[in-house]
């Protein structure tokens, strides 16, 4: 296993300081590529317009980035930072899931009304299937069988069975659903509804919401709480939550589903990362062009990251 000497720490990859960070600049139509080790920028990659969504490769070669006004999401080679191809990815794709296999993207098309599924290996679209109006939110159930999709217009999660490539469930939601994320068994899906101001717990085989997770925080107002990026720690105890406008993260503890701390990041919070070992976790502030840095052990910023205009989306590789 390869290490590295860096300012005379000696590193071993798949800790949290041998990390890299990869920010989507959604009004910068760029891409911030920040060294977790030193806290720095290292590179900006000009990309397509309005990018949001993005991940990396389970292979780690390239990074994928929804160029949301350019209707396509763009392959980033990471060595690089060149874009070596575009995929058909519906119109106007605002998020996006990794299948759990690596081998097909599964896009929430904001305009079209739509989920549009690329074949990553053919670089095609292999299906395309009807959701609510202005779908973001997506995630794939740890079994591979559902596709969950948030729709921000009418309030519902949409879940696709991907035996029949077809909607067969809706879930009535709070307000303006925005993201979604499984938990590792697969059991809860974790809804964050930006406007109702609530994250949302629903059990995967009824499709119902079991749980309502409200927030408070000490001379914030409720309208400014609007949740939106969710994250799991490694080991599944602790959620990362996003609170938007509250400038703030929640750091929930799964099993009690009760808030442990408030961690007060940038302006605009928009989503989050977690690292491999699950000591720190990583903001995109939105309106103070920054990521924040979180010791999550002390719950307190350690680090703050200047990036391009307006960060959207966070992904973090080894």
């Amino acid at each position: 296993m390869k290490s590295i000497w860096l300012a005379g720490l000696f590193l071993l990859p798949g800790t949290a300081f041998g990390e890299t960070l990869y920010v989507s600049n959604e009004r910068g139509n760029s891409v911030s590529v920040i060294d977790a080790a030193t806290q720095t920028l290292i590179a900006t990659w000009s990309v397509g317009g309005r990018p949001r969504g993005i991940t990396v490769s389970k292979d780690g070669k390239y990074i994928y980035l929804c160029a949301s006004t350019d209707h396509a999401v763009q392959v980033i080679e990471r060595a690089t930072g060149k874009i070596v191809a575009e995929l058909p990815s519906g119109e106007d794709p605002e998020q996006f899931f990794l299948s759990r296999d690596g081998e097909t993207l599964f896009v929430a098309n904001e305009d079209g009304a739509a989920l549009t599924a690329i074949d990553l290996a053919t670089k095609s679209v292999a299906f395309q299937v009807d959701v609510g109006g202005e779908p973001e939110g997506v995630a794939q159930s740890p079994d591979g069988r559902w596709v969950a999709v948030t729709s921000e217009e009418d309030n519902v999660v949409n879940w696709i069975d991907l035996k029949s490539k077809a909607m067969v469930e809706e879930t009535p939601t709070d307000l303006r659903p925005r993201h979604v994320e499984f938990t590792a068994d697969g059991k809860e899906l974790w809804i964050a509804a930006e406007v109702g101001g609530t994250v949302q717990i629903a059990d995967t085989a009824t499709k119902k919401v079991i749980a309502t997770l409200n927030f408070e925080i000490p001379g914030v107002g409720a309208h400014r709480i609007l949740p939106c990026g969710i994250r799991f720690t490694p080991d599944g105890r602790t959620a990362i939550v996003a609170l938007g406008r509250a400038d703030h993260v929640a750091l929930v503890d799964v099993a009690t589903r009760t808030v442990r701390a408030y961690v007060p990041v940038g302006k605009r919070v928009w989503h989050v990362a977690v690292s491999a070992d699950g000591t720190r976790a990583y903001s995109a502030n939105g309106l103070s062009d920054n990521v924040s840095v979180i010791d999550l052990a002390n719950a307190k910023v350690v680090g703050t990251v200047a990036v391009g205009t307006a960060p959207w989306g966070i992904a973090i590789a080894p």
